[in-house]
């Protein structure tokens, strides 16, 4: 019998990985991803005080276009990005959810960059 590795398990043990290395102050809070096969997620989170600062998603009802592909997610990095200078944060640090820093993960990135976030 074939055994299949579980990907999921495996992202998430990375992602325990660089959880420990990386936290979110109220100066320098962390931009976390989460990305599933339809949709993509980005919050701002500041781990100190565990509250969610902004945060936005293909998920929105005025997002309008689908979610599952590159543009939607470089829309998304600068929506959370405007929203996030918005409420006066401009460095953050990058958390990419323990996914491969590549296709959307990385135009989520590059559109918060293009948006004014610092990290």
């Amino acid at each position: 019998m074939v055994k299949k590795p579980d990907s999921n398990a495996a992202r998430i043990k990375r992602h325990k990985r660089v959880r420990s290395k990386i936290s979110g102050t109220p100066e320098c809070p962390r931009l976390c991803v989460f990305r599933s096969a339809k949709h993509i997620y980005a919050q701002v989170i500041d781990d100190v005080s565990g509250k969610t600062l902004v945060s936005a998603s293909t998920v929105e009802k005025d997002f309008g276009v689908y979610g599952g592909n590159k543009d939607a997610a470089k829309k998304v990095g600068a929506l959370v990005a405007e929203r996030a200078l918005k409420a006066k944060i401009e460095n953050v640090v990058f958390d990419r959810g323990g996914f491969v820093y590549h296709g959307r993960v990385q135009a989520l990135a590059e559109g918060a960059r293009e948006g004014g976030l610092k990290f």
